[in-house]
């Protein structure tokens, strides 16, 4: 006889109670805005500008910003009503199916595994122009120690340190924002510019100089730099009064990120043409941030920038662990993973998890002996399809509890937060996700990573249909 879900909500959370509940409103934001901006703003973002063009990338990023705020809207009723660490794949588990749930856990572990690889990769790339001597390999093993260390700390210690490497990467993306608009409307001085407002880059190469299939085709790259926000929902399990803080924090990681993403997109279009703008014009290490600082004239800048895009990087990484290490957490509690994994320090840190979660990261030191952007591009696809299909998971999970919760003789205004406009808005934040994942099999170049991850789903399957089918 199966357990009810009441019993495996309280069961789950029981789990979750190992961990430390330490995070505030605060904390939750900064989390999500920290696993958000990094490697798909500072560098993802010059990718989408050089394929789809200026006005092409503004609407990417926004179609990008109502996607997520849809999978955030169902994510925020789920964790609010069940605040569990192990988040995603513990509702698959209870709404669609124990083996979805079981891979969709695995699947949200590659995903910032594979995100470890390439925010390392970039900060690697980017110590280089400052010492050009030194190995790739020191520098990324460097970094990997960073951010090792702030993850075994305890979850209070993270939590803040994350606010404030968070902070540092949100105030220079308003810098940039503030700056770029003063420069763009003449206010201050932009090399090679001597009249204002400069928006002719913006339709220099006609509106859509590539035609609209680029807006659909880099779809994926805009979902990867959304990836984050979600964050909230792993978190939960380590929060003060997740019924308060949970919606709360939702509503302005999403609304800021939005600003955030847009308005950089318009400055950088303005004030870059647009095919100088992606990974190929003269690497992944030139982002369009150090670009248009230097040519705005700031003193130093590009020091500065190349300093706080390495800070943002390292922060992405540091949230990225932190959710990977509570998948596998998640996994050895429900007794799916050896026990080692659940086992908890004297601060409440899984230690085991984190550890082996870390060497997920070790692809990105290839980009020694191979080519960066080539290992940079199939490491980022291969984290953007993955979050693809978790974010795909949220809605089918919101979808199915809601059926059981009426059908259960629950009514909408029983819950604490509540998904509007349902079903609507479930059943558009699963196609919309379907069809980015889609868009991926139109990029040569990720045909590798789109296989690579056929392949991980197709495992992960067989592997829970071998051990545990008598579950």
């Amino acid at each position: 006889m199966q357990p009810s879900h009441t019993q495996n909500d309280n069961q789950t959370q029981d789990d979750s109670a190992q961990l430390k509940r330490a995070m505030s409103t605060r904390h939750l934001v900064m989390i999500s805005l920290g696993g958000a901006i990094g490697t798909g703003l500072f560098l993802g973002s010059g990718e989408v500008i050089a394929q789809a063009g200026p006005i092409g990338a503004i609407i990417s990023y926004i179609l990008g910003g109502i996607i997520a705020y849809m999978v955030m809207l169902c994510l925020g009723e789920l964790a609010v009503h069940m605040p569990e660490s192990g988040s995603f794949g513990s509702y698959a588990q209870k709404y669609i199916g124990p083996a979805t749930g079981y891979t969709v856990t695995w699947l949200y572990w590659l995903t910032w595994s594979a995100t470890l690889g390439t925010e390392f990769t970039a900060a690697a790339l980017l110590m280089q122009e400052w010492f050009p001597q030194v190995s790739m390999w020191l520098w990324t093993l460097i970094f990997a120690a960073i951010v090792l260390i702030l993850n075994m700390s305890s979850t209070r210690w993270f939590a803040e340190s994350e606010f404030w490497l968070s902070l540092i990467k949100v105030v220079t993306v308003v810098a940039f924002i503030l700056l770029g608009l003063l420069a763009i409307f003449g206010v201050i001085h932009y090399d090679g510019y001597s009249t204002a407002p400069l928006f002719s880059n913006l339709t220099a190469g006609d509106w859509f100089p590539q035609g609209l299939f680029p807006i659909f085709t880099t779809m994926l790259i805009v979902n990867f730099a959304f990836s984050g926000t979600e964050l909230i929902g792993v978190a939960a399990g380590e929060t003060k009064d997740p019924a308060k803080n949970v919606p709360k924090a939702i509503n302005t990681a999403l609304w800021r990120l939005l600003i955030f993403f847009v308005g950089t997109i318009i400055v950088i279009s303005a004030l870059l043409p647009h095919e100088l703008a992606g990974l190929n014009a003269e690497g992944v290490s030139s982002s369009p941030f150090v670009t248009v600082f230097t040519h705005i004239g700031i003193p130093y800048a590009e020091d500065i920038i190349r300093f706080v895009i390495i800070t943002a990087l390292l922060s992405a990484a540091n949230s990225g662990l932190f959710a990977a290490s509570r998948m596998m957490w998640s996994l050895s509690a429900k007794k799916q993973l050896p026990a080692i994994f659940s086992k908890l320090n004297a601060r409440g840190i899984p230690y085991i998890a984190v550890l082996v979660t870390m060497l997920g990261a070790m692809p990105g030191l290839l980009s020694e002996q191979f080519a960066p952007e080539k290992i940079f591009k199939n490491l980022l696809g291969i984290a953007a399809f993955t979050m693809v299909i978790v974010w795909m998971s949220i809605c089918w999970s919101q979808f199915n509890f809601r059926r059981t919760w009426y059908k259960s003789g629950h009514r909408k205004s029983d819950l604490a937060f509540s998904v509007p406009f349902f079903p609507i808005i479930p059943i558009l934040g699963f196609i919309f996700c379907l069809i980015t994942g889609i868009s991926m099999v139109f990029d040569p170049e990720m045909h590798v990573g789109f296989i690579s991850c056929l392949v991980f789903i197709a495992g992960c399957y067989a592997s829970y249909a071998y051990f545990y089918k008598s579950e």
